[in-house]
């Protein structure tokens, strides 16, 4: 292949697979999925406790395998401490994905969450906007952006 042009199976976004985690997740995935209009959007509800940081899982709508070779996006707006992010991985390694296709997706990612992500899954690929370098103890990046999902659905 030549520099400057394309084989039409590369350019193919049908293997592409788009994990939002929600609700937050969803505001980075409608924009992904204007840009790659033939993906295949599997949600997936987490919520953090906010007294232990520790995820939990209410929704679930992963399929029960991911097919070989697909690339998944996974959105989460916010890596702070890296728990919610880090379980979501595990999670889709549990539905058959592998590290190499995986890609997150984040708006503010903190070094916490990141030395996280990259001590349990080396390797792993992480797209961020900005990098913002202090979590408070309630596990917020600081400065940050506030609550994403209220920041992206005004509540």
């Amino acid at each position: 292949m030549e520099i400057g042009s394309h084989d039409s199976a590369a350019a193919s976004t049908d293997g592409f697979k788009i994990v939002p985690i929600l609700r937050a997740g969803l505001a980075l995935a409608e924009h992904v999925t204007s840009v790659l209009p033939s993906t295949r959007t599997f949600h997936l509800g987490m919520a953090r406790d906010e007294r232990t940081l520790q995820p939990s899982v209410y929704l679930n709508k992963l399929p029960n395998r991911f097919p070989e070779g697909c690339h998944i996006l996974l959105m989460d707006p916010m890596l702070a401490t890296g728990g919610t992010v880090t379980a979501a991985v595990d999670l889709l390694k549990y539905h058959g994905a592998e590290i190499t296709q995986i890609r997150i997706i984040s708006a503010v990612a903190a070094p916490p969450a990141l030395k996280k992500l990259h001590r349990k899954f080396p390797g792993i690929c992480v797209y961020t906007g900005a990098m913002d370098q202090n979590v408070n103890e309630k596990g917020f990046i600081v400065p940050g952006l506030g609550d994403a999902g209220d920041r992206s659905y005004g509540t």
